[in-house]
């Protein structure tokens, strides 16, 4: 037991090394920048224009007082989205989604899976649920022994059951999933911006070191050394960023952007996606003025979710759930339809009628498949490409 517990202790340690490396490059990119490029070279500017040499960096006070005003708002806005997307925990199942003292100890000893199914079908018979696994059964979690919501997937990293779970990020530590994909959107918008603003104000400078203009002082690396990473990590996190815009769009998660969620009628992606203005308000939430704040504002409880649908004519749908028996599994057993109550889905509200269409999603290990998304591999592109860069510039 002891290796063991020593072993979680050091895993937890050094997941914290991307957050810390992370850290440590934006807290040098504000030193650069505010430091060596706006306050240090301002001054040595005006020692230079006593002796007589030429500016050549920010030669303008309001100028230099816009770069700070600018860069210090991007910058605060980032850190707060940056330390939002971190710190806010996973939200996990309630506790209406875990069986029973009974049910729980019947399942334990019964081991034939069908009459486990059937224990699991007793139990998610009232609950908001529309999705299954492949083989049509009850998404159940044997590790945290409960019944999982539409949706919601086990991270082995965290090991818990997240709600809405887009992926696992190392560099944030963190799983990114109903709580606080608002956050992580924010943070990355905001983390291109900085860039961007980074990389087109220093733009200048970096034209004139290659041409020789700049005074030969250490600051000259450091503005080098600031676009370059300025840059790629702009391209790196524009890729990046225009996905999950993509993705908020079609009202998916990464997970079932590779796994369709399994509805009765079958696999359907797009299950869930209402449209791209009620897609955008369901992460967002009705209010704009706080879409670009980094507070909680999303639309539900995370638990149950609008599936995509269509209008109906009342006496037509009266028919239509008549004569359309319950769709049955791969064993026969019928799986629960309940129609959606609008009540709960405040996107819905302005519509009169409506019936399920679409399909949703397979079992998939979220373990294995968060930590290979293409946020950590275009980082670590960028990490490298900068230290390839850094190396040159030190090698004679």
């Amino acid at each position: 037991m002891a290796p063991s517990h020593v072993l979680k202790c050091c895993q937890k340690v050094l997941a914290w090394v991307p957050v810390v490396f992370i850290a440590l490059v934006v807290a040098w990119s504000y030193y650069a920048y505010v430091v060596e490029l706006c306050v240090c070279e301002a001054w040595n500017q005006t020692l230079q224009l006593k002796e007589g040499y030429k500016a050549v960096i920010i030669s303008s006070t309001a100028e230099k007082a816009v770069y700070l005003v600018i860069f210090h708002l991007l910058f605060f806005m980032f850190i707060w989205s940056y330390w939002k997307t971190i710190f806010t925990p996973p939200a996990s199942p309630s506790k209406e989604f875990c069986l029973s003292k009974a049910d729980k100890e019947q399942y334990e000893k019964e081991e034939r899976p069908e009459y486990q199914q059937e224990i699991l079908r007793r139990a998610a018979k009232d609950l908001p649920i529309y999705t299954t696994t492949a083989s049509r059964a009850i998404r159940y979690c044997d590790r945290c022994q409960l019944i999982k919501p539409d949706r919601c997937h086990h991270c082995s990293a965290c090991d818990i059951c997240v709600l809405k779970m887009d992926h696992h990020c190392p560099w944030v530590n963190n799983c990114v999933g109903f709580s606080n994909y608002k956050f992580f959107l924010l943070f990355l918008m905001y983390s291109l911006l900085y860039c961007l603003f980074v990389a087109a104000t220093v733009l200048q400078y970096f034209i004139k070191f290659w041409t020789n203009e700049l005074p030969d002082t250490h600051a000259k690396f450091h503005v080098l050394f600031l676009f370059f990473v300025a840059a790629m990590f702009f391209i790196s996190i524009l890729s990046l960023f225009s996905y999950h815009c993509w993705l908020v769009g079609k009202n998916r998660s990464t997970i079932e952007t590779f796994r369709a969620p399994m509805f009765r009628n079958g696999p359907d992606k797009n299950g869930f996606s209402l449209g791209c203005s009620k897609n955008l308000r369901e992460v967002f939430g009705d209010e704009k003025k706080y879409w670009l704040i980094p507070v909680f504002t999303s639309l539900g409880d995370g638990c149950n979710f609008p599936t995509r649908l269509v209008i109906m004519d009342p006496e037509q749908l009266a028919v239509s759930s008549q004569n359309e028996p319950a769709k049955s599994s791969g064993s026969n057993q019928s799986f629960p339809t309940r129609p959606l109550s609008e009540s709960q889905n405040r996107l819905l509200t302005s519509d009169s009628q409506w019936v399920e269409s679409g399909p949703e999603e397979e079992n998939v290990k979220s373990g294995s498949l968060c930590c290979n998304t293409s946020d950590d591999s275009m980082v670590l592109l960028v990490v490298g490409l900068s230290i390839f860069f850094f190396l040159g510039l030190k090698s004679p």
